[in-house]
């Protein structure tokens, strides 16, 4: 099956669906006897230790959240220090607590179940303290190994269709997902899990970029076989998923040198795995197989129609004035909020939260300043605002509301009947004309829809904490969402939840 032939997403997508039936029909247990090994371990390759010291940006959090990467420059030239500043902060272990039977590792970034399975590798030329190389970040010891010596940049090109970015970029981060790992527990909407993971972890790796002044593009055309080959992974476990061109100004990259299978060990996930077909076959159905097939894929950016108006529009008040904090700091004390007071938050608040999350990214699948998808809202408890259903126009500024009313009890039943989505202040949905966007960019649309939404979701997660907030990300019942927001949001599906407020304070272990 291939890219163009658009069933295979609608059946992984719809076949995922979360429904109360499907809910309780559900009889998985987790098996906590094959839990996955959380990193990826290589036995026989030497570690190359990352400096731990690291400087703070002076940039604020917001406005490092509100960056669309499309400044113009070559920006910082890259070297171990700040490769080792990114790596800590998008993927790094921030703590460990140790619990009966096993050690819990809380990461840089938000990840569902805590299971952690998007892994970061390093394609570089030779910089002033790292000879160039292929290297894979290990976070359990904060270090590089080097799988291929050598100047690679040059592979990605031509992999990646001569994307502008990649061609000029100091260095790529490839991001891929290792599935058991997430299928453990959440089965086949790991595929899903793939993406939101990965534009979690990206949300922190674009912010921190920013404030370091060093150039991101998001790149999610290539040809997929020719970058596992590359990052020499088993492709029936993990697989590349996106890409990073970091910096500017490289020129003249040489020819790569030959590339044969590096067939090294790592230490095994657990004593057996359980497969899902269904991930491998979306996956495969939206792989790009020939550098012109890529450079198809993105020669014309969807920029999808503005949302359509509400009956009563109500603007944006103007943004709080910016705190001084830095992103590095956010990313430290951030964590999933596990309960939310009833406390309303400031409607100042909550749009200064909706223009940093919704700037743009500087990506392949989008035009600048433009996104696949929308955001829908349920206000429970806003001060100057009504609470209700609405719409957000990010372009004009203004939400439309579309249902008024107190959903605080259906906002909870949405997230699969949780207390988090009732609670909360309110609740964020990425929703997208997915119609719209697999007729453009064929079933990889699907990665690049999920990626888009997650991504804000990542930044929306940090800026609720830049902002004093708490906030977590929750799963849905997929058709009852739609059902909910429409007849404005029919024919759409939902990417994105989270939920925003004041999280009740619990004591310290």
């Amino acid at each position: 099956m291939n890219n163009r032939d658009t069933t295979a997403a609608w059946t992984y997508h719809d076949g995922t669906k979360h429904s109360v039936a499907s809910v309780r029909r559900s009889s998985h247990v987790l098996e906590w006897e094959i839990m996955p090994n959380p990193f990826k371990v290589y036995l026989h390759v030497a570690p190359i230790p990352l400096p731990r010291d690291s400087e703070q940006t002076e940039r604020s959090a917001l406005a490092t959240i509100a960056d669309n990467g499309n400044a113009a420059g070559d920006g910082r030239a890259l070297d171990l220090a700040t490769l080792a500043h990114l790596f800590y902060f998008t993927a790094g272990v921030l703590h460990r607590h140790a619990y009966p039977g096993r050690d819990v590792f809380f990461r840089a970034q938000a990840c569902t179940g805590n299971l952690h399975h998007i892994d970061l590798y390093l394609i570089c030329g030779a910089l002033p303290d790292l000879a160039a190389g292929v290297y894979h970040f290990s976070p359990h010891d904060f270090a590089l190994r080097r799988l291929r010596a050598g100047d690679f940049r040059a592979a990605v090109v031509g992999a990646s269709g001569a994307e502008p970015a990649v061609a000029v970029a100091q260095a790529i981060i490839a991001s891929t997902s290792t599935f058991w790992r997430n299928a453990w527990k959440y089965q086949a909407r790991t595929y899903r899990h793939c993406f939101w993971d990965d534009g979690t972890l990206l949300a922190n790796l674009l912010a921190v970029a920013a404030g370091l002044d060093v150039p991101a593009h998001l790149v999610l055309g290539f040809v997929d076989d020719e970058l596992n080959r590359l990052l020499g992974l088993d492709t029936e476990q993990e697989v590349t998923v996106s890409l990073i061109a970091l910096g500017r100004g490289a020129n003249g990259m040489p020819a790569p040198p030959p590339m044969p299978p590096l067939g090294l060990q790592t230490v095994p996930l657990s004593e057996r795995e359980v497969g899902y077909p269904v991930i491998r076959a979306a996956h495969a159905a939206s792989s790009l197989v020939s550098a012109e097939e890529v450079t198809a894929w993105r020669a014309t950016p969807l920029v999808p129609a503005p949302p359509a108006s509400a009956e009563m529009v109500v603007p944006l008040p103007p943004s709080l004035a910016e705190s001084a904090e830095s992103s590095e700091s956010v990313i430290a004390r951030r964590g999933s909020t596990r309960e939310f007071t009833h406390a309303a938050i400031e409607f100042e608040t909550l749009a200064t939260l909706l223009r940093a999350i919704t700037r743009g990214i500087s990506a392949d699948f989008v035009a600048p300043g433009s996104a696949l998808g929308e955001l829908y809202l349920i206000a429970n408890a806003v001060d100057g605002l009504a609470p209700g259903a609405y719409v957000l126009d990010r372009v004009k500024e203004t939400v439309g509301l579309l249902r008024p009313g107190d959903f605080r009890n259906l906002a909870g039943h949405l997230d699969l009947g949780q207390a988090l989505a009732g609670d909360a202040a309110v609740n964020i949905y990425w929703l997208v004309d997915l119609h719209a966007v697999l007729a453009r960019y064929g079933n990889r649309g699907y990665r690049a829809a999920q990626l888009e939404a997650a991504i804000g979701g990542g930044k929306a997660y940090l800026a609720s904490f830049a902002l004093g907030l708490g906030a977590t990300g929750l799963t849905f019942f997929d058709d009852d969402v739609i059902e909910f927001f429409s007849p404005h949001a029919a024919g759409k599906s939902v990417m994105f939840l989270m939920a925003v407020g004041h999280a009740t304070r619990r004591r310290r272990r």
